[in-house]
């Protein structure tokens, strides 16, 4: 009987290590952004603490690269209150199906190359053809930053 549930409990877990399919799973590809030079002070204490209530950075290990799910554009943007350092963009549907979770995930980088932070931006039910205008609040401090990179997953219905 343990020998039947070894095998039956390797050949489930095969199921999970894959690509998932044409369109679905496997490894997130990054794009990345430049941020150039920020004109803007870090944030105070009280707009810190406001952005952390906005700023999301707990991913949904649900979501995985779908080709219906498209990265239009994206640009680093400092807004000139609470919100700080922002990346900011817009991503498709492409296909005709509604996407369940799409999440947006931008990882920063300091000026010897390592990540600093990653935050994300989600939203559910982007019907096929239907654009997302997202905003993803960075809290790391603007003279930390020096690049970003970032990629599109979701979760089909």
């Amino acid at each position: 009987m343990l020998a039947a549930l070894g095998v039956g409990s390797a050949a489930a877990l095969a199921g999970c290590t894959g690509d998932g399919g044409p369109g679905i799973g496997g490894d997130p590809e990054y794009e990345t952004g430049e941020i150039g030079d920020i004109d803007g002070e870090p944030r105070t204490e009280d707009e810190q603490v406001a952005a952390e209530a906005l700023a999301e950075q707990e991913i949904d290990e649900g979501v995985t690269p779908l080709e219906e799910v498209a990265l239009t554009d994206h640009e680093f943007v400092f807004e000139d209150d609470y919100r700080g350092s922002t990346v900011q963009g817009t991503v498709e549907n492409t296909g005709d199906d509604r996407i369940e979770l799409t999440e947006v995930r931008v990882r920063v980088y300091n000026d010897d190359g390592e990540q600093i932070g990653r935050y994300l931006s989600s939203t559910g039910d982007l019907d096929g053809g239907v654009t997302w205008e997202f905003q993803v609040i960075v809290l790391e401090s603007p003279e930390d930053l020096a690049d970003y990179d970032i990629t599109a997953l979701g979760t089909p219905t």
